[in-house]
């Protein structure tokens, strides 16, 4: 394996401070209306246009971008505690376990929503492979990949051809209660409203499905750090412009098969799960591509300042958008329409930006990542920085 860089590598802050905002914009609307139970869109016709349009570009295209960042990002402090004399293994152990404690106080005491618990269970499986060769790694992300979802379409087709769906009504009681719990009750019934929904979206195997749809991205982005994917100028620009208007056409004409095939449930899961794949590579392409203008450096390092405490405004989100939504806080549960939902979290995102921008002219870690270091190395990192720094 050739050596790791021990910088920074820009793109790859870039790529999260990105993914920051397709994962707010996806997630608005189950923060803000009982999505997760009636996908209902308003009529109006402006509506319907901005939730396809997240739909199309965002959908399933965040989440494995950050399953590929977090697989890279493990190899590469794998290296690093090598070069530094370190074991690697108790350190990245206790890195995930912190990691699935953050995850499990995020989903029971702010929102349903997380991602992170399986992030952490899928690093601690990543563990096991720490000394593997790359093509190992090259081959776990392919084959978990096409055998998993492949396997997924045989079910789902067989599924369809039995006829089995969920009622309406049951649907409908479900949107129901959560309307009622979010938007006017007590906080012991929005914590055991919370409750109910991951059980209804990590149950009955829902945990160990997210867990196999991640992991394959985890392993991809490990492959691509032990061969240096994302190091500046690895691969020539014209090769990787050909490659992103090869991904952004197929992505879209993936991403668009509900539109032009009808919408069922097996069009639906190659939108998101092949066409959202596809469509990432091409968000991680063009992030490498914008990073070597050295010109655009002031617009991307705003991307990279908040991709850089990404962990920090994951939480923040939640906290934020709870805090509006719920019934604790201004009650907005069930109010706001897709482009409202839309504009609100472009607002909450370009505060972000901002806050993270002007944080890292005074701080060398966000407040979440200093806190996961300190308990990753059992030690405490200094936080502010120093003149010159």
């Amino acid at each position: 394996m050739t050596p790791l860089s021990a910088d920074r590598i820009a793109a790859v802050d870039v790529l999260r401070g990105f993914a920051l905002f397709g994962i707010l914009l996806v997630n608005m609307r189950y923060f803000s209306s009982p999505a997760l139970y009636v996908e209902d869109v308003d009529g109006n016709t402006f509506n319907r246009v901005v939730a396809a349009a997240i739909d199309l570009l965002f959908e399933a295209s965040a989440y494995p971008l950050f399953a590929f960042l977090f697989g890279f990002g493990t190899i590469v402090l794998c290296h690093r505690l090598h070069q530094r004399g370190e074991r690697p293994f108790p350190i990245l152990l206790r890195r995930f376990l912190l990691l699935l404690v953050i995850g499990i106080i995020h989903a029971f005491g702010l929102w349903f929503g997380d991602i992170l618990i399986p992030y952490a269970l899928a690093g601690l499986i990543l563990l096991l492979f720490m000394n593997a060769p790359s093509h190992w790694w090259r081959m776990a992300a392919l084959t978990g990949f096409f055998f998993f979802h492949i396997l997924v379409i045989l079910l789902l087709v067989m599924s369809m051809l039995a006829g089995g769906t969920e009622t309406a009504e049951g649907q409908a009681a479900e949107a129901a209660a959560a309307l009622h719990h979010y938007q006017s009750g007590t906080f012991r019934e929005v914590f055991w409203q919370r409750w109910h929904d991951w059980s209804y979206l990590n149950g009955d195997g829902g945990l160990l499905f997210t867990l196999l749809a991640v992991l394959p991205f985890c392993f991809l982005g490990g492959y691509a750090a032990k061969e240096r994917w994302l190091e500046a100028g690895r691969y020539p620009t014209a090769a990787l412009r050909r490659l992103m208007s090869g991904a952004l056409c197929l992505g879209l004409v993936l991403k668009t098969i509900p539109y032009w095939a009808g919408a069922n449930t097996l069009t639906m899961y190659i939108q998101d799960n092949f066409g959202g794949a596809v469509l990432a590579v091409f968000y991680a392409i063009a992030a490498m591509l914008v990073c070597r203008k050295t010109n655009w450096q002031p617009v991307w390092r705003w991307l990279q300042d908040a991709g850089r405490m990404s962990l920090t405004h994951y939480l923040t989100q939640s906290l934020i958008c709870t805090s509006l939504f719920y019934s604790y806080g201004f009650g907005w549960y069930g109010q706001l329409n897709e482009w409202q939902g839309a504009l609100l979290a472009i607002g909450i995102y370009v505060a972000s930006l901002w806050a993270s921008h002007c944080w890292f002219t005074r701080f060398r870690f966000g407040p979440a990542e200093w806190l996961w270091r300190w308990g990753t190395y059992g030690m405490r990192p200094p936080f502010r920085r120093q003149p010159g720094q």
